[in-house]
């Protein structure tokens, strides 16, 4: 077999490697406080935000502990905060005037 052939072989090996250990790790234990972490995150800013008129500073005082993982970001125009873990999970929540902040279906 030719060298390049050879680093095809290890370059596929890895790839469905790493696709199957973020799959298990998507479905673990860990990937489902991920995705609860980031619905939660997701919601309680939604709320302080677009319920609460408060400015996404005084918002992230309102997290309980270990949630410094969870990323976020706002989209004022939309009246939506999507919150993630890296490489894991991703949930958003939507400011509705009839309802109020719902997580997104997935």
């Amino acid at each position: 077999m030719k060298a390049r052939n050879w680093w095809l072989v290890i370059v596929a090996v890895i790839t469905v490697a790493a696709a199957g250990g973020w799959a298990v790790l998507r479905h673990s234990t860990l990937g489902r406080r991920a995705d609860l972490a980031s619905g939660y995150v997701a919601h309680v800013v939604c709320s302080c935000r677009y319920v609460g008129n408060r400015d996404l500073a005084s918002c992230a005082t309102d997290f309980e502990p270990g949630m410094e993982i969870v990323k976020m970001k706002d989209d004022t125009a939309a009246k939506r905060i999507t919150a993630w873990v890296p490489l894991l999970v991703t949930r958003t929540a939507t400011y509705s005037p009839e309802y109020g902040c719902a997580l997104d279906r997935r």
